[in-house]
């Protein structure tokens, strides 16, 4: 039985004081659920709200067709359900929650979110976290030996590293590589550009970037601060960097000015082998999260758009 005081409300029936509350409090709260970081990255979406935001579920929506769903947004790894105390009863009643006119339903839930894995679940996704509690000594020594080449290469090939880059240079270097950043919209990258002086002027951001001898930034990447985490968020690298280890050096000077702190280094992703062999090289640890697929089209769209 669906709880009786589980509400469907649109942004603007949000109350973001209770929202952001809710979030900051939540065991498995996230950086992207926060009700400003949903403004700037998925502006239309709406919400289940459980009594007076005791646990709540964003839902990026948007419409086509005629037909309304939730999709994926850019920058947005997880969203799902956030509160205290969940269980997978309470995580399906949510999701059986959402209205019958959001005809589509592609998301991904968080890691907090996995208690057992109902048919809703297209499949369990990869991250990969590093606790910087340990020294950093005790933390490069856990590398695997490849880092610790390439990181030595660009330290003999005198690269620099900068802890204050312009964040629209990480941007353009994201967008000399297309093939990486193809689900990436003209609106996404003004959208984080502004996101990221929000978060910046509250200390809360920073972008990194390696420069060769001839001060030419080569690797470039921005870290968001939320939840005792720092989220490897964005990154935006030079072809000419990939022999001189310079996107090795770059996370590890990261690691290595955070070393002891306690904060957890979330890579954001592993789900393709290449990425969860480098993201792993650095001595990380694997974090699943569920992916969310549910499809109510009329058979006759789903013959049409090929989704089943």
């Amino acid at each position: 039985m669906l709880q009786s005081n589980l509400q469907y409300l649109n942004r603007n029936q949000v109350d973001p004081v209770k929202w952001d509350q809710c979030i900051q409090n939540a065991p498995n709260g996230v950086i992207y659920a926060f009700s400003w970081y949903l403004d700037h990255m998925a502006p239309d979406w709406s919400a289940l709200v459980l009594g007076d935001y005791e646990v709540v579920m964003p839902l990026p929506v948007r419409k086509k067709w005629g037909i309304t769903y939730v999709y994926r947004p850019g920058l947005i790894a997880a969203l799902g359900v956030f509160g205290q105390s969940l269980t997978a009863n309470l995580v399906s009643q949510f999701i059986q929650a959402i209205p019958a006119s959001i005809k589509l339903i592609d998301t991904c839930l968080n890691a907090g979110n996995i208690f057992s894995q109902p048919p809703e679940f297209t499949r369990l996704h990869n991250n990969f976290i590093l606790s910087l509690q340990p020294t950093y000594e005790q933390l490069y020594n856990a590398y695997r030996d490849n880092i610790k080449r390439n990181i030595k290469r660009a330290q003999k090939l005198n690269n620099r590293y900068a802890a204050d880059v312009p964040v629209e240079e990480v941007v353009r270097l994201a967008r000399l590589q297309p093939h990486r950043t193809s689900h990436l919209t003209e609106a996404d990258y003004d959208n984080f550009t502004r996101l990221y002086h929000f978060l910046y002027a509250q200390k809360k951001a920073i972008a990194c970037g390696v420069y060769t001898a001839a001060d030419e930034l080569v690797a470039s990447c921005v870290y968001f601060f939320s939840h005792n985490r720092a989220y490897y968020i964005f990154v935006g690298n030079h072809p000419n960097g990939r022999t001189q280890g310079a996107s090795h050096f770059l996370i590890d000077r990261f690691i290595h000015d955070y070393a002891g702190t306690g904060l957890l280094l979330d890579f954001e992703g592993g789900d393709f082998s290449n990425l969860a062999f480098f993201y792993s090289s650095f001595g990380s640890q694997l974090e699943l999260y569920p992916g969310l697929y549910v499809n109510r089209l009329p058979w006759y769209v789903k013959l049409i758009s090929g989704k089943k």
